[in-house]
């Protein structure tokens, strides 16, 4: 939190103000908004837009959502749910996220044992050898 909520007016904030708040830009906000994440402040005539505690947790819901590795599409689903009595459909949601961490994870730990082998084979290398971590990029040492 950037302000001290003391500080603010929270059922008064402008766009900026919000955006400030939660440690985003203000184009962010907007960006939400067409995705259908957030609503879009009635804006009374010649007056500018105002944000409420609702919109902060919102954005705060979002951000902290994305922290997890909810895509957009994901968090909107989230969303959906936020009345409280969808527990169980949430929880599956984020079952289902931990299980693609854990895919990535374990893509990840091939990929560090591969460059680690690869590094390796090019440390050992000698003389007038191709260099092993190129070729093997290059297809040229598939077999390995």
């Amino acid at each position: 939190m950037n302000t001290s909520l003391k500080n603010l007016n929270v059922d008064k904030l402008t766009i900026g103000a919000l955006a400030t708040e939660v440690g985003v830009n203000v184009e962010t906000i907007r960006f939400y908004q067409r995705k259908g994440l957030m609503r879009e402040p009635h804006r009374p005539q010649g007056s500018v837009r105002h944000y409420g505690v609702a919109d902060l947790g919102r954005v705060r819901f979002i951000k902290s959502a994305q922290r997890l590795g909810f895509s957009l599409d994901e968090i909107a689903q989230l969303l959906k749910l936020e009345d409280g009595t969808h527990c169980d459909e949430a929880r599956m949601q984020a079952q289902n996220k931990l299980l693609d961490v854990r895919v990535k994870l374990a893509d990840l730990q091939r990929m560090e044992t591969a460059l680690a082998d690869l590094i390796d084979r090019c440390c050992a290398v000698r003389g007038d050898i191709r260099c092993p971590l190129i070729a093997t990029l290059q297809g040229a040492d598939a077999d390995r």
